[in-house]
């Protein structure tokens, strides 16, 4: 146990669960008014996202033990589990928000988009895996896989979120390059890509979503409208200053600005915490996508490599687009921060990512001590030769 203890990556262990206690406190301190507001108990939303902790930490800690190679042998089960909850959704799902996303089951509410991002990336990171002979031949190495692909884009598209499709689709690319797909072809897919954008434009394109990207930038020339919630988040990230106004005290969660405990977390935190604040939550953000790139470099398993540096991506990319959002640099797609926003299918899956991407860790820590082992006999037999050889007069090695 004490051996398998050393194997843990405690960055990976500590750093989420930092994130997510510091969630749940900010989580409170933007939602506690609007909880109330709607006719329950301050401390609503706190404890619906303390209870999605608890079993994303089960998750967790399943994850860090089962061994990662072995999601291989059940990928289309979960590719199948993954497009079957896709198309419920579109059918007895519920519309929220004008689209159609969630489960509701009694009190609980499952987007199965969010469970679609983590069975695509262990779907590609296998295929790719095994396709690494002939990566460079775009029909039988590149191609097969994007087919699949397309399909859960499209379901997800459907919805309609775009902002989770757009992550995928980036996911989707960054494995896809990690995996030594040749320029010539990644040009070919992000023009099949342009081309299939094109034609469906048009019938994504509507009033809600003209708003959100003149709000997004032009906000001031609409401040009543598509350009309100910009404005409001401009007002707090400012309001802030290098170290907040403290703790509880952000006037903008008092109805100004919406989805504050959600998408919007990261603008109450510099309002109440100000530019310190945000530079530690973006610092801890920053180490875990580091440490699974790292990881990712650091693995002699291709599959373990691709899941690491997907799941990374992953991470990486929400958080880009959530702070893209609220600083105007993006248009409000309603991606929420990773970790930190309330949402329990994405802190769930986000959680039970973690426990994949501290297993393979665990396996790199395995691999270099199996190649020290292996090192040391060799070691130990160049000593005693250069002792017999010092012995008849030769030279050290220190010489």
């Amino acid at each position: 146990m004490i051996k398998r203890l050393k194997d843990y990556d405690f960055t990976l262990m500590i750093t989420p669960i930092l994130l997510t206690a510091f969630g749940l406190v900010m989580i409170y301190s933007a939602s506690m008014v609007i909880a109330v507001v709607e006719g329950n108990e301050s401390t609503y939303y706190l404890t619906r996202q303390a209870s999605w902790f608890g079993t994303g930490m089960i998750g967790f800690v399943f994850c860090s033990i089962f061994p990662y190679r072995y999601y291989q042998r059940f990928m289309k089960i979960i590719i199948f589990c993954v497009i079957l909850l896709l198309i419920g959704v579109l059918v007895i799902g519920i519309n929220i928000n004008n689209a159609q996303s969630w489960f509701v089951i009694g009190p609980i509410s499952l987007q199965p988009a969010e469970f679609a991002k983590l069975g695509l990336i262990l779907y590609l990171a296998s295929v790719y895996s095994k396709k690494q002979a002939y990566i460079s031949e775009f029909n039988k190495g590149v191609l097969p896989p994007l087919i699949l692909t397309g399909v859960i884009l499209g379901l997800i598209v459907m919805q309609p979120d775009i902002g989770t499709a757009a992550i995928i689709f980036l996911i989707a690319c960054t494995v896809i390059f990690s995996a030594g797909i040749r320029f010539k072809h990644l040009f070919i897919l992000i023009s099949i890509g342009v081309v299939i954008f094109a034609i469906a434009a048009p019938n994504m394109v509507t009033d809600i979503r003209i708003a959100r990207f003149t709000g997004a930038f032009q906000p001031f020339q609409a401040p009543d409208s598509g350009g309100y919630q910009l404005i409001q988040s401009y007002l707090a990230i400012g309001g802030g200053g290098l170290t907040g106004e403290g703790l509880g005290q952000s006037v903008q969660k008092l109805g100004y600005l919406m989805e504050a405990h959600t998408d919007f977390i990261m603008a109450i935190i510099a309002e109440e915490l100000g530019f310190i604040g945000v530079i530690i939550v973006i610092g801890l953000l920053a180490t875990i996508v580091l440490r699974g790139i790292f990881i990712s470099r650091k693995s002699r398993d291709s599959f373990g490599a691709l899941l690491a540096i997907g799941i990374s991506a992953m991470v990486g990319i929400q958080a880009l687009i959530n702070l893209g959002a609220i600083s105007g640099l993006l248009p409000i797609t309603g991606v929420p921060l990773p970790f930190v926003s309330y949402g329990g299918s994405s802190l769930l899956i986000l959680l039970i990512s973690m426990g994949i991407l501290n297993n393979i860790a665990m396996s790199v820590k395995k691999q270099e001590r199996e190649s020290e082992a292996e090192t040391e006999p060799e070691n130990a037999q160049s000593i005693s030769e250069r002792n017999i050889f010092n012995a008849r007069g030769g030279r050290t090695w220190m010489n």
